[in-house]
């Protein structure tokens, strides 16, 4: 995949081994956290936060212009970068650290998070010095990021270069989430800001080369784009149901996936319970090659507990009960519970 999406919440576990959980055999919750040192990824932001591989990233980095002298590349008034340095200079001293002895070590005070509530000033400046590529995560310890020093090899790239790192890319996008309608396509792409906010400029351009080596077809009044070595499967889908994280690639369009399932489906976690329609982590449930509702799932007591809802209404028979009572036994193993 090269990429993977990342997100804190465990209802009834994160995103990410929700999304693995399909697709590595025998997975279990946290693999990804306890082999993460020698697999041969990296905690980044691509088009979200999550884990690439190695390769992936050495596409987007240096985030900064390389033309530009060493001391002024990052984007920010010197009093911080020269903060920056010395919390850079304490890393590399160490080795590795830990929040807590950046913490005992500087006092930076507290500043205003993506939320809007208020966050350590120093753990700010970290996730900061993270994402231009001064740090790297070398591992977690309870939740907890482990930073070390992150060096780059700046090169100097002409304009041939910089479009082909954003045409792989794209390409890498394109893959996870293909097939994908025009409109999907291009805010996808325009997501590389973030991956790469050094050639912002530059994915117009991006988007355009995209639509040219890409399959298209036309359907029912929609332009959709997939890769061109895509072979699309025949044959009728299985009796399997799947419950999958709300970040799934597969429900992660959700204009997409509107108009494949004919219903919209939101992610509630932040909404108020009081405004909430499907509940709080409500996982879309696939059944054959339809999405026809969703479960909320939760652990209490070492036992898994399960609330379901329907688009229309739960499919009749003993096929569909039987696929659900098996995704259910999935998830208690994934999980490691008991039944």
């Amino acid at each position: 995949m090269q990429f993977l999406q990342a997100d804190p919440i465990r209802a009834p576990a994160r995103a990410q081994d929700l999304i693995l959980r399909h697709r590595v055999k025998d997975y279990r919750a946290s693999d990804l956290e306890r082999r993460y040192t020698k697999l041969g990824v990296e905690e980044d932001f691509f088009i979200n936060y999550g884990f690439v591989t190695r390769e992936l990233q050495a596409l987007m980095h240096p985030r900064a212009d390389c033309r530009v002298p060493a001391e002024n590349r990052l984007p920010w008034p010197a009093a911080r970068r020269k903060r920056a340095q010395r919390l850079l200079d304490f890393v590399r001293e160490r080795g590795s650290v830990h929040l807590r002895e950046v913490d005992e070590y500087f006092s930076h005070g507290k500043v205003k998070n993506y939320w809007g509530g208020n966050s350590n000033a120093t753990t700010h400046l970290l996730d900061a010095m993270h994402y231009q590529g001064l740090l790297r995560v070398t591992r977690r310890e309870a939740g907890i990021r482990i930073y070390a020093a992150h060096e780059h090899v700046a090169e100097v790239l002409d304009d041939t270069a910089c479009d082909a790192r954003l045409d792989a890319l794209a390409d890498a996008a394109i893959r996870i989430y293909a097939p994908l309608p025009l409109g999907s396509l291009r805010f996808l792409l325009r997501r590389l800001r973030y991956a790469a906010p050094q050639w912002e400029s530059r994915i117009a351009g991006t988007i355009q080369r995209a639509k040219h080596r890409l399959a298209h077809a036309h359907v029912d009044g929609t332009d959709w784009y997939l890769p061109a070595e895509w072979k699309v499967p025949r044959g009728q889908p299985d009796d399997t149901v799947r419950l999958l994280a709300p970040f799934d690639p597969v429900v992660w369009d959700r204009w997409r996936f509107e108009k494949l399932w004919g219903w919209t489906y939101r992610f509630e976690a932040y909404t108020p319970s009081a405004k909430r329609v499907r509940g709080y982590y409500a996982m879309p449930m696939l059944w054959r090659d339809q999405v026809i509702g969703w479960g909320n799932l939760s652990v209490n007591d070492d036992s898994l507990q399960v609330d379901f809802g329907y688009v229309k209404s739960a499919p009749r028979g003993r096929v569909f009960a039987q696929g659900l009572e098996e995704e259910l036994e999935r998830v208690r193993v994934f999980l490691g519970l008991a039944k």
